[in-house]
């Protein structure tokens, strides 16, 4: 079903653990037309087709969560629909600690309760395993530690429940702190057009350790949870202008040249876009380019 010589495999591949994804992903964040997450209502067949469509060009790294859900459907069900019974080199990532009630109000686990989130999720996704599994700290623990929430996770990984682990949200004290107890295959953390020092520090840090570095927002801007719709940096839209792509194709092609083992998970809920977003991939931009919109803007961030 999925095409490893698809336009998703322009921007090459890498590694998690012992599975190999094309870089340019896809993230399901936006599928439920939850407006949490800048979704907006669409039809439940025009997300199965997108989902298909997806794999049809070669993505084989889907982010999803559990919590990704709307009043009227969740981004695990239309992942199970769509690609189930799943391909082979398909490789579906989930995050854990942050939780919804039905009613769409935020809880965060306990860490005996991720047990419980890791089997909805099998759950919803139809699986006997999770391929990865991202423990996405709280921004109220920043600065805590994450070993007891982590620990359990590695435990659930020695059981057979989930195959590879990641952290989401995490500083480089946090992250040393995981890697202490078990291996880490992969960093979620926001990056993009505008990062700073520290961001750049720790995107840096994961490739010198062979650690896959997966930015969220790396393509909305300004606009972050709200999308790629918001005000856009002058750089990027000059660039843009220049190269005759969009904004969001320039902020993705700048993300993804900043080193092997960066991934890209960008995610919409509109068969146009998800095809702008894949052909990113292939768009090659100069040193100059890289040079131009990684330089501090005019008057500072």
């Amino acid at each position: 079903m999925t095409s490893p010589t698809g336009p998703a495999a322009a921007a090459g591949t890498w590694r998690l653990g012992d599975l190999t994804v094309n870089r340019v992903g896809f993230g399901a964040m936006r599928l439920t037309g939850d407006a949490a997450f800048g979704g907006v209502p669409s039809d439940r067949e025009r997300s199965i087709g997108l989902l298909r469509r997806a794999v049809e060009l070669g993505v084989n790294h889907i982010d999803t969560a559990a919590y990704y859900f709307s009043s009227l459907r969740s981004a695990n069900e239309l992942i199970n629909r769509a690609l189930a019974p799943y391909p082979d080199d398909l490789v579906i990532a989930t995050k854990v600690w942050p939780g919804r009630d039905p009613s769409g109000r935020w809880w965060w686990a306990e860490p005996e309760q991720l047990r419980g989130q890791v089997e909805e999720n099998l759950r919803q996704l139809g699986r006997d395993h999770l391929d990865v599994v991202n423990l996405r700290v709280p921004p109220s623990r920043r600065d805590g530690s994450i070993a007891e929430h982590f620990g359990v996770l590695a435990g659930l990984r020695d059981a057979g429940l989930v195959r590879h682990l990641g952290v989401s949200n995490v500083t480089p004290g946090q992250l040393a702190e995981a890697q202490a107890i078990a291996p880490v295959v992969c960093v979620q953390n926001a990056y993009g057009v505008g990062a700073t020092a520290e961001e750049q520090g720790l995107l840096r840090a994961c490739g010198e350790q062979g650690v896959a570095f997966v930015p969220f927002f790396a393509i909305a801007g300004a606009g972050r949870e709200a999308g790629a719709g918001g005000a856009d940096d002058d750089r990027v839209l000059a660039l843009a202008r220049e190269r005759g792509v969009t904004p969001a194709q320039v902020r993705l092609a700048w993300t993804l040249h900043q080193g092997p083992h960066v991934l890209a998970i960008p995610g919409t809920g509109d068969p146009d876009h998800l095809a702008a977003n894949v052909a990113a991939g292939a768009l090659r931009l100069s040193q100059e380019e890289v040079a131009r919109l990684s330089s501090p803007p005019e008057g500072g961030r």
